[in-house]
C-alpha cells in the first residue's frame, strides 16, 4: 500500500510541476489600431450574388459587419472570414483591404495579405512585429454561413 501512495504522490508532483513550469506569461498583444465590434450576421450561399464563394478560392466583400467590412474566402470548403480594414496601422480612408486573387491589398501602403492565413506578405523593412488580419469566427450549417465576433 505504501508502495501505491509513494507511486500517486509522485505522479500527483509531476502534474503539478509540469503545470507550473508549462504556464507562460506571454500575454495575448491585441491590435490598438482597431475597436471591439460586436455583431451577427447570416450569409446565403444559395444567393446569386455569393457565387463565387462556391469554389474554392472564391471570395467576397461584404459591407455588413466588423469596422470596415468582411473579407470571406473559401479554402477546400473552409470559410474565412477577416475584417477588411488594414491591421497595421490606424483606421484611415484608404484603410480598406480589397480582394486582389487570393490576396488582400491595403490601399495606404499597399500591404498584401494572404486570404488563407491572415499574414502580412510584403512588410517594409522597418516594420517589426506586424500584425495579421483580424478574423472573425465563421460557422456553417447547411448552405448558410453565420460570422461572428
Amino acid at each position: 500500500m505504501r508502495v501505491f501512495v509513494k507511486i500517486l504522490v509522485r505522479k500527483i508532483f509531476l502534474v503539478l510541476l509540469l503545470t507550473v513550469f508549462s504556464c507562460s506569461k506571454n500575454e495575448i498583444v491585441r491590435n490598438p489600431n482597431f475597436s471591439t465590434v460586436k455583431f451577427n450576421i447570416a450569409v446565403n450561399l444559395n444567393l446569386p450574388s455569393n457565387d463565387n464563394l462556391r469554389f474554392t478560392g472564391g471570395s467576397t466583400r461584404l459591407a455588413q459587419g466588423g469596422i470596415n467590412g468582411i473579407l470571406l474566402f473559401n479554402l477546400n470548403g473552409t470559410y474565412f472570414a477577416w475584417e477588411a480594414s488594414c491591421p497595421n496601422h490606424p483606421i484611415r480612408s484608404c484603410s480598406r483591404l480589397d480582394i486582389k486573387g487570393v490576396l488582400a491589398e491595403c490601399g495606404c501602403e499597399g500591404y498584401q495579405y494572404s486570404l488563407a492565413i491572415g499574414q502580412l506578405l510584403n512588410p517594409e523593412e522597418s516594420t517589426k512585429n506586424p500584425y495579421p488580419m483580424l478574423p472573425y469566427r465563421v460557422n456553417q450549417s447547411g448552405n448558410t454561413l453565420y460570422i461572428s465576433n
